[in-house]
Formats: C-alpha cells, sequence, structure tokens
C-alpha cells in the first residue's frame, strides 16, 4: 500500500499525539468526516489503524505481526526506496547477513547486480533472490523454517550465525519505542537477529516510518547497538535525539545523511 500524502500525515498525528476523534482530525486536515472514515478505513484495513467508536487509535497487539503478504504490499515505494540507499552503500566483495523481512527482501533484489558478496541469510526468500545472482555465494541458515514469511528461526539457526563474523548485518524491525528500544513479535526471530548484531562489524538497520510509535512484545536492543539507520522520512521527536545520543548514522531514503 502506497500512501497518499494526507493518509501519511493522519499516521504522523496518530503516532506522535494518541488516539485521534475523526472530528479532530476533519478539523485539523479541513476535510469532511465523510472523508476522514473513509481514510481511515482504508489505513484500517492495512492494519495500520485500529478503530474505536468515534476514533482511531495505533494498532493494539503487541504479540502478533500483520500478515506476511499484507506486509509485502504495504509502504512499498518506501521500502524501495530505502532498498536502493542501502544497496548503494553496500560494497562489492563484502560480506553480509541478511535477516526476515519484507524490506530486507527488497534490499536483496537491489544487490542482484553486485559482485563478489558472500551474503548469510535465515530468509528463503532473499536466498532464492540471490542465488540467481552468479556472482554473489549465498549461504543459509540452518534451523525451523516459519511457514508464514519463509524465515528461518530457533537455537539452531542462532548457533549457525555465531560460526561467522560479517562486514555488515542488516536487520529489519517491526518496531522501534520511544524510548529507543528495538522490538518484534517472535521470540524466537529476535534471538537470530540479536545474534547477527553480535557477529557483525557494522549494523545497519532498515526501518520505513510506519516501524516508529509502534508497540511490539520483544525487546531486540538498543537503538544505539545500531551504526546506521535507513529511513524513508526525518524521524519524528524523540527518535532525533536518540540517534544523535547514540552517534547512529541516519540515512533518510531520497534525502541526506544526518
Amino acid at each position: 500500500m502506497n500512501l497518499a500524502p494526507r493518509h501519511t500525515l493522519l499516521l504522523d498525528v496518530v503516532r506522535a499525539h494518541g488516539p485521534q476523534t475523526i472530528e479532530s482530525l476533519a478539523e485539523r486536515f479541513g476535510v469532511t468526516l465523510q472523508t476522514v472514515r473513509r481514510d481511515v478505513q482504508r489505513l484500517a484495513d492495512a492494519g495500520l489503524l485500529s478503530r474505536f467508536h468515534g476514533g482511531v487509535r495505533l494498532p493494539g497487539s503487541t504479540t502478533e505481526n500483520i500478515a506476511y503478504r499484507q506486509r509485502q504490499a504495504m509502504e512499498s515505494e518506501a521500502k524501495a526506496r530505502i532498498a536502493r540507499a542501502i544497496a548503494q552503500r553496500v560494497p562489492n566483495g563484502c560480506s553480509l547477513i541478511l535477516n526476515i523481512g519484507t524490506t530486507i527482501e527488497a534490499v536483496a533484489h537491489e544487490l542482484l547486480h553486485h559482485r563478489g558478496l558472500r551474503v548469510i541469510t535465515n530468509n528463503l526468500h532473499v536466498a532464492a533472490l540471490l542465488s540467481t545472482n552468479p556472482d554473489c555465494e549465498v549461504i543459509v541458515a540452518g534451523g525451523l523454517v516459519r511457514g508464514a514469511d519463509q524465515g528461518i528461526v530457533g537455537e539452531a539457526t542462532v548457533d549457525f550465525m555465531r560460526q561467522f563474523k560479517v562486514d555488515i548485518g542488516l536487520i529489519g524491525i517491526s518496531a522501534i519505542e520511544a524510548d529507543g528500544t528495538l522490538r518484534d513479535f517472535d521470540y524466537r526471530e529476535v534471538k537470530v537477529a540479536r545474534t547477527i548484531i553480535e557477529q557483525s562489524r557494522e549494523v545497519w538497520l532498515a526501518a520505513d516510518r510506519s516501524k516508529f510509535n509502534r508497540p511490539a512484545m520483544v525487546e531486540l536492543a538498543r537503538m544505539n547497538e545500531v551504526d546506521v539507520l535507513f529511513t524513508d522520512a526525518p524521524p519524528p521527536a524523540p527518535f532525533d535525539t536518540l540517534l544523535a545520543q547514540g552517534d547512529v548514522e541516519c540515512v533518510v531514503a531520497g534525502g541526506d545523511a544526518a
């Protein structure tokens, strides 16, 4: 789902200020109640907002992610921009670990013409994509294949990742909370991602704007453990301050590094 500018602004208001009434949103944007209801319904259908009587809030579940196919379609344009920005920074001849997530899969698409890469992944979609690049060596982690999205997780995957020390560990994330905590939904996936961080000389995080101020159950890391954040819009307060305090480089896809 590619969001219209008003939809993006509406999401930003709810993320920044919490639950909103339909009336307050209509007044803020200078549109009719009917227009806001249509906008809210579209965002709710995409899983980006939850409706309640007379208003709207962020999705409340901290235990279950949006379905894979739905995530794949959401913010596809933003993910493509992020993926291109990441691929431009990946040098030929380097080693990487790529983990689970639809943004990471978009990055794999952009790496199809890189040369001399050695890629370790616990994402079967990424492995299938990059194995078509004859100049890329792909190493697939062992473990339990998660049927919903073809991600590989579990203790065997953690042990497998501990064999390597790579130039770049690239991870996706489901949620970034206002205190700088990176969170996800599956503790098995989190344990693998935590290991990727430990086994990487540089840690790159790919996260579109929808991940800020979103809840999820399991803590993965803190923002200051990341070297570079790639996103599609300047992070809102307080994330800009947290990035500066953690000395985290922020690359806004299509914009300038901060």
